[in-house]
């Protein structure tokens, strides 16, 4: 049995889409080429932006192009899709409407393994864009699941960094922002913090120290490994 394709919703941001496959080259055991993960990546970073559509309220809905990249992906082989961009999950009823094959989805993939690290009762910490905070995607999903949820208070600052890395790529000035806001999160009283933006998963070491966390992107990495190796690994002993 070969290894199921997956198909990546991509270039929200680039470098992003990067991450996750050079994680996913670093996760898997191999000895040839041949154990790696099969990946069909669109990367369309003409994807239309998803802080102008959420935040501004005047940039174009970027529901109609991520279902035409589902469906590009799916017509190309692709067995599920997966998408590293946290706030472009708030289109996600456009995506699977648009394709019969299955969306390895990183909120809910994030708010089950806080559930499973904390128990009910557990309080999140989310450093995220100001646009997932609107969405009010983790607060559904976690809550759903018996969770509460606190968000940094200097929202503008964060959105100034995820913009600042999109140009210039992670930098100190990023990373101390993140510190700064996973510091405060910490004071709030969350257990376990959630790097829940792509950009900010490139600079994710600049959560504070001594902080339980786990990146959405790093869960994510470990969702598709195990969909497309499900009978590969039993067929290889």
């Amino acid at each position: 049995m070969t290894l199921r394709p997956i198909g990546i919703l991509g270039g929200m941001g680039p470098e992003a889409t990067i991450l996750l496959q050079r994680k996913l080259v670093e996760a898997v055991p191999v000895s040839d080429d041949r154990d790696h993960i099969p990946l069909l990546i669109d990367m369309n970073p003409q994807v239309p932006s998803r802080i102008d559509h959420l935040i501004e309220g005047k940039g174009e809905d970027p529901g109609p192009t991520l279902s035409a990249m589902a469906r590009r992906l799916q017509g190309a082989g692709a067995a599920a899709l997966a998408m590293p961009c946290n706030t472009a999950h708030h289109y996600v009823d456009a995506i699977t409407d648009a394709v019969t094959v299955p969306l390895l989805n990183m909120v809910d993939l994030a708010a089950d393994h806080a559930v499973s690290e904390l128990g009910a009762g557990g309080c999140v910490g989310v450093l995220a864009s100001p646009a997932v905070r609107r969405t009010r995607l983790f607060e559904t999903a976690l809550q759903a699941r018996g969770l509460s949820i606190v968000w940094p208070t200097d929202s503008d600052r964060l959105l100034t960094a995820i913009r600042r890395i999109k140009v210039d790529g992670p930098s100190d000035d990023a990373r101390e922002t993140l510190r700064t806001a996973s510091i405060a999160l910490a004071k709030a009283g969350a257990d376990l913090q959630l790097v829940a933006c792509s950009e900010f998963s490139l600079i994710a070491d600049g959560v504070a120290d001594e902080v339980k966390a786990a990146d959405t992107i790093d869960l994510l990495v470990h969702a598709i490994i195990e969909f497309s190796q499900i009978g590969y690994l039993s067929d290889a002993d």
